[in-house]
């Protein structure tokens, strides 16, 4: 089973009412809308895997070429890692 090992970016950020957020992207798949947020960068961190997995399950089904940014590994189960 393949998997894709994708560059993950979380910044800090903040609503209008000074609470603190964290937006998390990919930027391989930005463009495939691999963005998202959350209140804690743990947060942040799995809802960017959550989109990322969908995103590539996604392309595969459409037959679409991954981008060429992703290392891709031969793994025995299937993983989504992030590296931050």
């Amino acid at each position: 089973m393949k998997s894709y090992v994708f560059k993950v970016v979380i910044e800090d950020d903040e609503f209008e009412d000074g609470r603190k957020a964290f937006h998390a992207y990919c930027p391989a798949l930005e463009s495939f809308g691999a963005y998202t947020w959350g209140h804690t960068k743990e947060e942040a961190l799995k809802n960017i895997r959550e989109v990322v997995q969908m995103v590539i399950e996604e392309l595969v089904e459409e037959g679409k070429e991954i981008p060429p940014d992703a290392i891709v590994v031969e793994l025995e189960s299937p993983a989504v890692v992030a590296t931050v």
